[in-house]
């Protein structure tokens, strides 16, 4: 790995008629509760609101704080269930902990600011995206919300070379051959590094959880993403504990990883490629995993199975749905068409 040289220096109570979806989220049968063990939870009560990386958060601090109970509420419900932020916050304000990522606009009425008011002790842990070992993965569509992304062979991620490829016109192997170390160098894939800790460690400074000393360890235990936006399990529980910690509640001197499954295995896991491993000190691939769905196995594709399914999907597809700000940006760059069309 490169020197880095950027671092800087209460069960809830409802105090409303809450939906009978919301009433889910609070009772025993909910998907939190369903992970409590054990007859004797009666430590603090604590609720996690988050994305995909939430739930790994949630159960590290089940696991880390004795006794606790661990409510998990996924920000894409949050809309069917609660009418606006305040409302929110008064089914949470019993609560001895309340945990949150930064709510994207427009979310619920109110936003973030009025969870925040609602909520004077709620704690802030960072959204992380990093993207220097995953350099192609992008999503195209409109964006805005899952809606407005466009569908690839695995869920809603691309590889950028493989969308301009086939918007240039070239065939699959042609696309083929821009899966190699000088196009990847000539493209910036090899120097991400910087500028991926550099935004996320001000994402991170940002939202009030400044993450300059955990950046360091994950750095040092190799590739701590499966792709752009999916931490490892030992991330998310370094971040259950800073916030325990943080809130003065007991906390178990163990990592999670070394009793917890990591959620996100089971979701799309994008290969570091062979010319970006060897730079980082990792083993790489062109294995490309898709989302487990049930109890089947892993789907795993190799680099040609996986350009020959996206081109599959992208010729059913509205030209117009494969856009995005790196297409428009390659677009616009003469050095990078002249690239693409010399493959």
């Amino acid at each position: 790995m490169r020197a880095i040289s950027i671092l800087p220096p209460v069960a809830a109570r409802l105090r409303l008629a809450p939906s009978p979806l919301a009433r889910a989220l609070f009772s025993a049968r909910s998907w939190a509760g369903a992970w409590r063990r054990g007859p004797s939870r009666d430590g603090p009560s604590i609720a996690v609101i988050g994305n995909c990386q939430g739930r790994g958060v949630a159960r590290s601090i089940e696991l880390l704080c004795p006794g606790s109970r661990v409510t998990s509420l996924p920000t894409a419900r949050l809309r069917r269930d609660f009418r606006d932020a305040e409302t929110l916050a008064r089914a949470l304000s019993g609560h001895d902990l309340v945990v949150a990522q930064v709510l994207p606009d427009g979310l619920l009425p109110g936003g973030f600011p009025a969870l925040q008011t609602g909520l004077p002790r709620l704690s802030v842990y960072p959204t992380f995206v990093f993207s220097a070992f995953h350099p192609d993965m992008i999503y195209v569509g409109h964006g805005g919300s899952r809606e407005g992304f466009t569908p690839s062979p695995l869920g809603l991620y691309h590889s950028a070379l493989a969308v301009f490829g086939f918007l240039r016109g070239l065939d699959e192997a042609r696309t083929l051959r821009l899966f190699r170390e000088d196009i990847f160098a000539r493209l910036g894939y090899l120097d991400g590094w910087d500028a991926s800790a550099r935004a996320l460690l001000a994402a991170a400074s940002a939202d009030g959880c400044p993450v300059e000393r955990e950046f360091l360890r994950w750095s040092r235990r190799g590739c701590f993403m499966h792709g752009i936006n999916h931490p490892k399990l030992f991330v998310l529980g370094d971040v259950a504990r800073r916030l325990l910690v943080e809130a003065r509640l007991p906390v178990r001197d163990v990592e999670p990883e070394a009793y917890l499954p990591d959620d996100l295995v089971r979701d799309v896991i994008w290969p570091v490629y062979p010319p970006l491993a060897e730079r980082y000190g990792l083993p790489g691939s062109y294995l490309f995993k898709d989302k487990v769905r049930g109890s089947g196995p892993a789907t795993l594709h190799d680099l040609p199975g996986f350009v020959a399914a996206s081109f599959r999907t992208y010729r059913a597809t509205p030209r117009a749905r494969l856009d995005g700000p790196r297409m428009r940006a390659w677009a616009a760059d003469p050095t990078v068409t002249a690239l693409f069309d010399a493959a």
